[in-house]
């Protein structure tokens, strides 16, 4: 991989089933399991991007309590794979960082269950990962997916996962899985 990647995940703006903007919820999985696939496929950082404070310090005492605390002398795996996790109160502060750390913006791409003008393959995105100069940062939303004008601002959107029938609403710890094993995963295919 020529450049770094950089995983975010969005709770706000977000669509609830009613198609209104909410903040959704910290969950136990977003902290543990996509920190542990995250640190698998060697991303430089996984950022939980959450703008209420009392989300926030839910994260960190549960950061602390692996990273600091007995969980991490108990389970050294677990204390490696949050070593990589932070977290940022909206997608602006996430891109400044990875500005400020880089000394360039990252290319911004997200997912969605369905397709739009920027629409990109996996195959387009792991070629610009290799071939690239810029880091980039991959946006995956929680709930019912990010708000549409949010989602209009970013540099591409990654085509849909398709399983073989017609329901297609994965949780997004599966497809953070999927995706990131297309994008940096081995090319078993060759």
């Amino acid at each position: 991989m020529a450049v770094n990647v950089y995983l975010g995940l969005v709770h706000y703006p977000i669509y609830n089933k009613n198609n209104d903007i909410i903040a959704t919820a910290i969950t136990n999985f977003d902290v543990h399991d996509i920190s542990r696939t995250a640190r698998t496929y060697s991303l430089k950082r996984y950022y939980i991007i959450h703008p209420l404070d009392s989300q926030a310090n839910l994260v960190r005492e549960m950061i602390g309590y692996w990273r600091e605390g007995f969980g991490g002398e108990y389970n050294p795996d677990r204390k490696e794979a949050l070593s990589i996790l932070d977290i940022a109160p909206d997608i602006a502060s996430v891109v400044a960082s990875i500005t400020a750390e880089e000394g360039i913006a990252p290319i911004i791409v997200t997912t969605d269950a369905r397709k739009y003008a920027n629409t990109v393959s996996y195959q387009c995105l792991r070629n610009l990962l290799e071939t690239g100069n810029r880091p980039c940062l991959v946006l995956f939303g929680t709930g019912y997916g990010m708000e549409q004008e949010l989602m209009a601002g970013f540099d591409f959107i990654l085509e849909p996962i398709y399983g073989p029938g017609d329901y297609n609403h994965l949780p997004v710890r599966s497809a953070v899985a999927i995706i990131l094993d297309r994008l940096l995963g081995e090319k078993w295919w060759n």
